[in-house]
């Protein structure tokens, strides 16, 4: 078990809303309910991101979906609405979105906004960048000036621990590649004494990225059966290619395994309903790709990361293990 008699701070950075509940919802459950200070980062708002419905005449809901995937501004304020309840679910009460405390050179807020730069789908489970991104799109971001507001934001929380992707930003999408690149920018920079203006240094104690052990991953059509799945949906996923996020066992850290908090990731989840569809132990985005709700999160340290005590040897069952 972790020591946690010492103020513990933890910030994840995801890309698009969704994306924390999916790969760390029991993860920020968990340290929430622990009392740990927990920071969630979304770099966008989720504004050129599929809306499942909106091309579904029999939805329900489909006239005013439909609206919101034609005005990607509006969906992005639906989605950034979505967030908050998410939030709730996970007990996790502070979320900042990146460049919204952007200031002006005489101090007043200016914030920047980054936007989602949209995706294509270049094989089968496998993402690459749109063709038409905005200006503004995240992927297309000088790193040093965005990891800058993350910086703000590192020097502000103090946390030992910083969440992100792997570099391949888990499927390729290009959001997910960027957010990884301003984040180790960043964690960089917050530590550099030469970095000004923007708070006093900080060295982060460890860098996570999130990763699926090979070994998960290839039970994957074994626990899609035992959910109920009939064999061309279970077909469909494992026709998939290997996502980049998906690590030898033995790259793997810490396991956090957390059955009791599936009901707080699931609600979470079911809260980002313009984005994900969630089953009885499954889910999919609007691929419609089912996948198990697994009752484990898995992370490994970023290589060169570890500062301020020894890396878990083994698998340790949280981020804070070994730390002073």
């Amino acid at each position: 078990m972790e020591a946690l008699d010492v103020p513990r701070r933890v910030v994840f950075v995801h890309a698009h809303p969704d994306d924390e509940s999916i790969v760390t919802g029991l993860t920020m459950a968990r340290y929430a309910g622990q009392a740990v200070g927990v920071t969630l980062v979304t770099c966008t708002r989720g504004e050129r991101g599929e809306v499942i419905g909106a091309e579904d005449p029999n939805h329900p809901r489909h006239a005013e979906l439909a609206s919101l995937a034609r005005r990607p501004q509006q969906l992005g304020q639906h989605r950034a609405r979505e967030l908050s309840v998410a939030m709730e679910a996970l007990g996790v009460t502070d979320h900042r979105f990146l460049g919204d405390d952007a200031l002006a050179p005489d101090g007043t807020p200016a914030p920047v906004r980054y936007e989602d730069s949209g995706m294509s789908w270049v094989r089968p489970g496998v993402a690459g960048p749109s063709a038409d991104a905005h200006p503004n799109a995240l992927a297309l971001a000088d790193v040093n000036t965005a990891a800058l507001h993350l910086v703000r934001i590192l020097r502000e929380t103090r946390p030992q621990v910083v969440v992100t992707y792997e570099p391949g930003g888990g499927y390729g999408h290009p959001d997910h590649i960027a957010t990884h690149r301003i984040t180790m920018r960043a964690v960089q920079l917050a530590a550099d004494a030469g970095t000004a203006g923007h708070g006093e240094p900080w060295q982060v104690s460890r860098v996570f990225w999130v990763v699926t052990p090979r070994s998960v991953h290839e039970r994957t059509g074994v626990l899609l059966a035992e959910c109920g799945l009939g064999e061309q949906q279970i077909s469909r996923t494992l026709a998939q290619d290997t996502p980049a996020m998906v690590v030898p066992d033995d790259r793997i850290n810490v396991e956090i395994h957390a059955p009791q908090l599936m009901a707080n990731k699931v609600a979470a989840l079911r809260a980002h309903a313009t984005q994900v569809i969630v089953g009885e132990g499954v889910y999919a985005l609007s691929n419609r790709i089912w996948r198990p709700l697994y009752p484990s999160e898995f992370f490994m340290i970023a290589p060169g990361t570890s500062h301020g005590g020894p890396a878990p040897t083994g698998i340790a069952d949280g981020f804070f293990a070994g730390l002073g």
